[in-house]
């Protein structure tokens, strides 16, 4: 490129100043430069990029339970959530079910859409009869919001916190109170656990193609002692002679009409618990953050 500035005098005055400039090459560059910025320019979700901009406030880190106006504010959001805010569609390749082989599990898939120290989203899709084990959610506040289908879900919480005494038939297992044992359909409201209650440990099991929004705060990390543990339940009748002694001495639980409950033992992960991880292509967030 050249360039140069000529300037014509009269009498001692400036009247006219001339660039003259030979950059016919680049601006053939920056035309087709831009264009391709505009290609790749991402969808961006109103809806998403509201639910990001909250979680944001809402999460503050490890240990801090969001109030229950924070609550109410992400659950809003989540509620008012439809699959395309999320880029879902029922003809993406996950849901076709031709892609299972016969006789074996269907797999979960799982993409994070995104994810920080104080809280991630995750989508979840899972074919018709596929399963995710009962597990828990150490420390965490979960929203989980069904965009798609129809889903069994079963949680728990534990009648003592993790420091009780407890004696009973097997010493590995425990007593949890039976929160939810129920089908749900898309759309239909937000649940919400906590990290010790709420049905902090739980099970989904498809009963049609499903997909699911989760919204972690904070995420899993087994270095910060927040790794996923697995369990198998056994029907609270099965060790009825089994006492439980909590942290005041009571050697009985006192169950209140319409409970029911159940003894949950750890167990390593389940071989059906596998997922498959995709690359998240919906819509994008904005993080100015940085």
């Amino acid at each position: 490129m050249e360039a140069g500035l000529v300037e014509q005098r009269r009498d001692g005055v400036v009247v006219e100043r001339v660039s003259k400039v030979r950059c016919a090459h680049k601006v053939i560059k920056k035309k087709k430069f831009n264009r391709k910025i505009q290609r790749s320019l991402p969808q961006v979700s109103m809806v998403l990029q509201e639910l990001f901009l909250s979680c944001r406030d809402v999460f503050k880190g490890p240990g801090i339970v969001p109030s229950p106006f924070d609550v109410q504010r992400l659950c809003r959001i989540l509620d008012n959530m439809k699959p395309e805010d999320v880029g879902l569609s029922s003809e993406l390749q996950f849901f076709n079910a031709k892609d299972v082989v016969k006789g074996t599990p269907p797999i979960v898939t799982s993409t994070t859409i995104y994810k920080c120290n104080e809280f991630s989203l995750c989508l979840f899709f899972l074919p018709a009869t596929a399963v995710i084990p009962l597990h828990n959610h150490p420390e965490m506040t979960v929203f989980s919001k069904l965009l798609l289908g129809t889903m069994h879900i079963k949680s728990y919480d534990w009648v003592y916190p993790v420091n009780s005494l407890n004696s009973m038939a097997s010493p590995q297992r425990r007593l949890a109170r039976l929160k939810a044992d129920s089908d749900f359909t898309a759309p239909c409201s937000t649940s919400v656990l906590y990290p010790t209650t709420g049905g902090n440990i739980h099970e989904f099991t498809a009963i049609t193609t499903c997909a699911v929004l989760d919204v972690l705060g904070p995420p899993y990390c087994k270095d910060d002692g927040r790794d996923c543990s697995y369990y198998k339940e056994f029907p609270h009748t099965a060790i009825s002679n089994a006492t439980c002694i909590n942290a005041d001495g009571e050697n009985s639980v006192t169950e209140k009409e319409g409970e029911s409950y159940g003894w949950l033992e750890e167990i390593e992960m389940p071989e059906n618990s596998h997922m498959d991880e995709i690359e998240y292509l919906g819509p994008q967030i904005i993080d100015t953050s940085y």
